[in-house]
């Protein structure tokens, strides 16, 4: 199962040779929202490998309709937010978040007692998606920006007041406040994803989280900053 498709059906395929799986072996593709750096690659890579999509109804409506496209346009299974998926033996549960997409949406995974939470782009962390992240084995979270490189950064004004939103992305900061005082601590391994290569630094993303970790008593979780280049290491719990 892969989560979003924003890359191409050649560059995923060369990530998952990149880890040792087949590159024929996914068997569906689940879609968090509609925006293109989360869907450029679905239609071909679905299409390609005969992969059901999962995607929200509202989401659906609002996808643009490529005409070279339409011929080979990949079956789509729609779900509403709050639902729960089963795909084979992977359970899905799906959660509202706030972005500013039609029907945004994250997911907490379960297959054979292994619960993986996967949260990103959204604008802050309500206390109903604060409920979703606890009890998880691997929390994969959206450590978007540094508010100062942002703020100074190349982007126009207009973008930057969308990026610091409630419906934005999170930043730094937020992430860190977010596990200093509302992290369970159960996870085992946490991932930092969605760094912004024009407003982030992977070693700034990694002082704030370590620095809310270690201010926390009794709390092993072990912290990995994902980049956009190459695929992290595997995980097994």
């Amino acid at each position: 199962m892969l989560v979003d498709a924003g890359f191409s059906r050649r560059e995923t395929q060369r990530r998952l040779r990149a880890i040792g799986e087949p590159a024929d072996a996914l068997e569906a593709i689940v879609i968090s929202h509609e925006h293109s750096d989360h869907i450029s690659g679905m239609v071909s890579l679905a299409s390609g490998l005969n992969a059901p999509v999962y995607m929200t109804e509202l989401a659906r409506r609002v996808v643009p309709a490529d005409p070279a496209e339409v011929r080979v346009m990949p079956h789509f299974e729609l779900f509403r937010a709050g639902q729960t998926l089963a795909i084979n033996d992977i359970e899905i549960e799906t959660f509202t978040i706030p972005h500013d997409s039609v029907d945004p949406v994250a997911f907490r995974i379960q297959a054979e007692g292994v619960r993986v939470g996967l949260c990103t782009d959204l604008g802050y962390i309500p206390d109903s998606v604060k409920v979703h992240l606890r009890g998880c084995h691997c929390l994969i979270l959206e450590s978007n920006h540094d508010l100062d490189m942002l703020k100074v950064g190349p982007y126009p004004w207009v973008v930057k007041q969308r990026v610091m939103s409630r419906t934005g992305h999170l930043s730094n900061a937020a992430v860190a406040e977010f596990l200093a005082q509302d992290y369970d601590g159960s996870a085992a391994v946490l991932v930092l994803a969605h760094l912004s290569e024009n407003n982030n630094h992977p070693a700034l993303a990694q002082l704030s989280a370590d620095q809310a970790l270690t201010s926390r008593e009794h709390c092993s979780t072990r912290l990995v900053i994902s980049s956009q280049h190459f695929p992290t290491e595997l995980f097994r719990f």
